[in-house]
């Protein structure tokens, strides 16, 4: 594995990147395919790829706010769209010249890119870094209008595994895991979002 990554659930169409929500934005996403009010479309929203850095985030879903966890299937097309937009959180210096030039690009930026430690199972800190997305007011309708292809609620099955890792089954909540896999990019997004 490399130090940052992107693995992910993903086909020939479609990678799937998690968030959690009160019922309020949540049941209407369901309900519609798309985001609506009180969703906010004017502030950055954060999408991620990976299922256990979310569950960490979202306390298995019982954070407030934050009790339902939807997986979106976002167009492929569109994700390598988004990323090859991104602009590091840090002026990471394998990827900049400067400090100086890294802050005029993350000024105007539409696209924030953020690597956090990934998690396992237990919540505990991996080595390797996994991706945030942030996606800012300029773009969040275009996401919800075109980028979006489903948005699966996952809650009921959080919610089963939850129960299994309060009871220490381990073993048998793995079974439940989303299958993540390495993310293929051009050389050029790669390079561009810190992938190393």
């Amino acid at each position: 594995m490399k130090y940052q990554e992107i693995r992910a659930v993903y086909d020939k169409e479609t990678i799937t990147v998690y968030q959690a929500y009160n019922k309020s934005i949540a049941l209407p996403a369901i309900k519609n395919q798309k985001f609506e009010s009180p969703f906010s479309f004017n502030r950055m929203t954060w999408v991620k790829p990976s299922f256990l850095w979310l569950m960490e985030r979202s306390n298995w879903g019982t954070k407030s706010n934050q009790e339902y966890i939807l997986g979106i299937k976002i167009k492929r097309e569109y994700w390598e769209k988004v990323l090859s937009l991104g602009v590091l959180t840090d002026p990471d210096k394998d990827t900049y010249k400067s400090g100086y030039e890294w802050e005029k690009l993350f000024k105007d930026a539409k696209v924030h890119i953020q690597w956090d430690p990934e998690r396992t199972l237990k919540g505990g800190k991996l080595t390797e870094r996994t991706i945030q997305v942030g996606i800012s007011r300029f773009l969040i309708e275009e996401y919800n209008q075109e980028w979006i292809d489903e948005i699966v609620d996952m809650t009921p099955l959080v919610k089963k595994m939850n129960l299994l890792r309060k009871s220490g089954k381990h073993k048998e909540l793995k079974r439940f895991l989303p299958i993540e896999k390495l993310y293929p990019l051009p050389v050029t997004i790669e390079k561009k979002i810190g992938i190393k």
